[in-house]
């Protein structure tokens, strides 16, 4: 794929993937569940994978357009756009929370999808149940809305955002 877990991975090698489940554990209501067969299938195809300590303080996971991902909201921009990096997950510990980690996984990721040739970085944030400091921080990142849809049934809501390295996008 586009270099494995290996190839954006910092600052520490490693992961530890049991203290990054149970940080994804701890935050499932809003990035959904998330156990070792999965998260291996889902880092053995990544993109970028971005971890503070291992993952048990912060970590991202980024897929691109190239993905083989069930997920609704990835497919909602594969259908939309033939070029891309979707970020999957991003988790920062409540502890360490307002010391910028996200932001850093995100401009690391940002650099990555740029010098790769990616237009844009694209992702979710739930709308039902709201996720009013992901919307927040999405928002001063400059990410922009596209879409939205529901999923699970109509059990919740998504709003789809996408995030330009440069170029313009737009739907397909």
């Amino acid at each position: 794929m586009n270099g494995g877990p290996a190839a954006g991975a910092s600052p520490v090698q490693p992961l530890d993937e049991v203290a990054l489940l149970a940080l994804n554990a701890a935050h499932e209501r809003e990035t959904g569940p998330l156990d070792a067969t999965a998260w291996r299938r889902l880092r053995d195809q990544a993109f970028h994978v971005g971890a503070v300590d291992g993952g048990a303080t912060a970590f991202l996971l980024a897929l691109d357009q190239e993905a083989r991902y069930d997920s609704p909201n990835f497919r909602w921009f594969q259908a939309r756009f033939a070029r891309f990096v979707y970020v999957d997950r991003v988790i920062v510990s409540p502890a360490a929370r307002g010391r910028g980690l996200g932001r850093r996984l995100y401009m690391e990721l940002f650099a990555r999808a740029a010098a790769a040739g990616h237009e844009f970085v694209a992702c979710e944030v739930n709308v039902r149940p709201p996720n009013p400091t992901s919307d927040a921080f999405h928002a001063a990142l400059g990410f922009r809305e596209v879409g939205r849809a529901e999923i699970a049934g109509g059990a919740k809501a998504v709003a789809y955002y996408v995030r330009d390295l440069g170029g313009a996008c737009a739907p397909g």
